[in-house]
């Protein structure tokens, strides 16, 4: 299978990295079936990971550690961590419970914008600097699948959640970074909105949704909430995270068209809220359906969704949406880690007297809202041919 070629950004110069591309000149990028030769022969492919010293970074590098397909070759920070070995920059900062891995303690940082050897680069940056370093690389030739927001809404770039909207990733085609390109994972409460809200749409057309989110700490980063502001205490409100759930889930449930995606067309209310909660974010969540439908057809409709079962991708949970009957689930404590935190748990689907139905769902918002969503969609890139 051989991609569609892509036309370069005509510039006046030529842009460093490992694979430079020539202004004006098209680049075809061939795939090959189940992607790539290195997963048939066993080879890990390596990868770098930006902003590696930070919450998600650290994540990243956690769960890329048994990865079958990738491993950490290289790690960037900022110019503070620049040219130090891995453990000593990040210090007593490594706030997971694993230790760092032996392969990656002494990899020595790199600063930002130093040339990388890798042809995949995980980011884990902070958005102040996300934008121009994630282009930086991408017209460098590199493929960057990012967790952060930066570049998230921009029309040419695929906001991806393998299980629902996979043929955005054709995007890719059009974006003017030659053999290069950006690809982008939700913030974290908008995968778990997301991923709920997918198979029902596809059945019965969503018309309308009121989200309340109870996101926990860890969501916030390193150092994150002050304690006096959290301890036995709710914060309602997030910064900047209604208008990114709202608008990041109808871009997702859209549809390409001739510009790039057409947003889904129904409406999405969200309140966000921070908890004392370490992992997990839990959301309440109300919607209005196009389509009638019985509680057992909208819970099936659920339990059955598994559009990835067949792709054999590591990252990819055997039960993306587990629906859970007892009157108190989901709960953080007892569900944020199912299938290696990177399943949603819904529960208390029930009739909604304001609108039609209602329930309540979770994810782990480090792992499958963050880190373990861009190492996913790095998966079904190399299993689609395009790494």
């Amino acid at each position: 299978m051989v991609a569609r070629k892509r036309t370069a950004a005509t510039t006046s110069k030529r842009s460093p990295g490992p694979r430079p591309k020539l202004a004006g000149t098209r680049r075809s990028r061939p795939r090959t079936a189940l992607g790539a030769p290195a997963v048939a022969s066993g080879r890990r492919i390596g990868v770098a990971v930006l902003g590696a010293t930070g919450t998600v970074g650290q994540r990243f590098i956690q769960l890329l550690e048994s990865h079958p397909w990738f491993e950490v070759a290289e790690v960037m920070a900022s110019d503070q961590s620049a040219g130090k070995p891995y453990d000593e920059a990040v210090g007593n900062r490594w706030k997971l419970p694993t230790p760092i891995p032996d392969a990656v303690r002494r990899l020595r940082v790199k600063g930002p914008k130093e040339r990388l050897a890798s042809r995949l680069l995980f980011s884990a940056l902070d958005a102040s600097v996300a934008g121009e370093l994630e282009e930086h690389y991408a017209r460098a030739g590199h493929l960057v699948s990012s967790n952060a927001r930066n570049h998230r809404m921009d029309p040419l770039v695929p906001l991806v959640i393998p299980e629902i909207n996979r043929d955005h990733l054709d995007l890719l085609e059009e974006q003017p970074y030659g053999e290069g390109g950006i690809v982008t994972n939700p913030n974290c409460s908008t995968i778990v909105l997301a991923m709920a809200l997918a198979p029902l749409h596809q059945r019965f057309g969503v018309e309308s949704v009121i989200v309340t989110t109870f996101q926990a700490t860890s969501g916030a980063g390193y150092p994150g909430v002050p304690s006096l502001d959290i301890l036995g205490n709710v914060v309602p409100f997030v910064a900047g995270e209604e208008p990114k759930m709202e608008s990041e889930t109808q871009k997702i449930l859209g549809r390409r068209n001739g510009k790039g995606i057409e947003p889904a067309p129904f409406p999405v209310s969200a309140q966000c809220h921070r908890v004392p909660v370490i992992d997990g974010h839990l959301e309440a969540v109300s919607l209005k359906l196009r389509s009638p439908a019985s509680r057992k057809q909208l819970a099936d409709t659920l339990a059955t969704f598994r559009p990835l079962s067949k792709l054999g991708l590591p990252s990819a949970p055997r039960e993306p949406i587990t629906v859970r009957t007892e009157d108190d689930r989901p709960q953080p404590r007892l569900d944020a880690d199912r299938e290696r935190g990177m399943g949603i748990t819904l529960g208390r689907l029930r009739p909604c007297p304001v609108l039609q139905w209602k329930f309540e769902a979770l994810g782990h918002n480090t792992i499958r809202g963050a880190a373990g969503a861009a190492i996913l969609n790095a998966e079904i890139l190399l299993r689609d041919g395009r790494i």
